[in-house]
């Protein structure tokens, strides 16, 4: 039974990461028609297709590796027919480039308010109770709202989780200490405070490795609008996670061993989603299907060749310019940009699979 259940997860995971890339594509697709443009083929997955159905004028295809898709839209540069992408107005190609990462975005927000319905009640960043063994009791009072931690404004509880592991400004290992620079509203009052809080070098049957959360927060009751506003700032959370993970990566804080493709994302979905069933709790996998597609978004809008931010980019440099950049620059940069983007889903594929079969 546990192998048939693993089985199902994996197969509930991969039918919502290809949904992911199939509504990144239905945005492309969809304004693409709405401005009238030929569409060639809508093809999910890249490489050789293993099957394809062609209509009127649509060929739909599903390809053999599933590190993403396509809408092909006549984008050939010598192109004279009208409806082509390439002869549309720049305006109307910029609209249709970022389409496909606006999608994501408003799924990923879609998924932050039902991650919210589906939950008792909004977590709020209000301390409730601070028991007798608390030790952040020694600086911080039952209705202080934390505002900000170790620099970073706080939004969310997950906020206030990230920087109890991330931001801590002092470690007292040999005590069991870990300090955090915090600001609260107290009485109305911005206070800055430098609070303890217990600290595990190592993982131990009872408490993970760093730092233990020891306070609770107030709930808040749902209506329309508390959920709204509740999802608002949980997207913007993760959107800010997401870019901070970014500049680490950037900056050498993570290596290349830390990033996960496709086999290592559906395999931390499919276990979250078997711990969600477990539980009876959903949450989690919903906030991971939101983190996953609002990374999809953000990461497409970056200026990298090959990506639709480069592509956005030499549309803005067209308008700016009110003629294209020539066809083989443009060309030879999005090739070596998309090389160079399957050269690491290669590395970073083979290490999924070698964490995968190292567990």
């Amino acid at each position: 039974m546990a192998i048939i259940s693993n089985i199902l997860n994996v197969l509930i995971t991969i039918l919502v990461f290809f949904s992911i890339i199939i509504i990144h594509e239905f945005g492309h697709f969809f304004t693409a028609k709405l401005f009238g443009m030929k569409i060639y083929e809508f093809s999910i997955g890249m490489g050789p297709r293993l099957f394809s159905k062609t209509t009127k004028t649509t060929t739909w295809s599903f390809k053999l590796l599933p590190v993403g898709g396509s809408v092909q839209l006549g984008e050939d540069f010598e192109s004279t027919d009208p409806d082509d992408f390439r002869n549309k107005p720049v305006w109307q190609r910029m609209i249709v480039i970022v389409a496909g990462a606006a999608m994501n975005l408003l799924l990923g927000f879609a998924v932050c308010i039902v991650s919210i319905c589906a939950g008792n009640a909004i977590a709020t960043t209000k301390i409730s109770v601070l028991t007798d063994d608390s030790v952040s009791a020694q600086v911080m009072r039952v209705d202080d709202e934390i505002v900000e931690m170790g620099g970073m404004a706080i939004w969310t509880t997950t906020d206030i989780s990230y920087c109890l592991q991330n931001r801590a400004a002092e470690i007292d290992e040999q005590n069991g200490i870990a300090y955090v620079n915090t600001t609260v509203l107290r009485n109305g009052e911005r206070v800055q405070l430098k609070v303890p809080f217990r600290y595990f070098p190592e993982r131990t049957e009872t408490d993970s490795q760093g730092i233990k959360v020891d306070f609770k927060v107030y709930p808040q009751e749902k209506n329309f609008f508390t959920v709204i506003n509740a999802a608002g700032r949980l997207f913007l959370s993760e959107a800010r996670l997401i870019w901070i993970s970014l500049i680490d990566l950037v900056t050498g804080t993570y290596g290349i061993n830390d990033l996960s493709g496709p086999i290592g994302v559906v395999s931390t979905m499919a276990t979250t989603l078997g711990e969600s069933i477990q539980l009876m709790s959903f949450s989690s996998f919903l906030m991971m299907i939101a983190l996953i597609t609002i990374n999809l978004g953000i990461f497409n809008l970056l200026p990298i060749p090959a990506l639709d931010g480069a592509r956005f980019v030499f549309l803005l440099v067209e308008a700016i310019r009110r003629k294209p950049i020539p066809a083989e620059k443009e060309g030879w940069v999005h090739f070596i940009g998309f090389a160079a983007l399957m050269l690491l889903m290669v590395v970073v594929t083979f290490n999924d699979i070698v964490k995968l079969f190292g567990q």
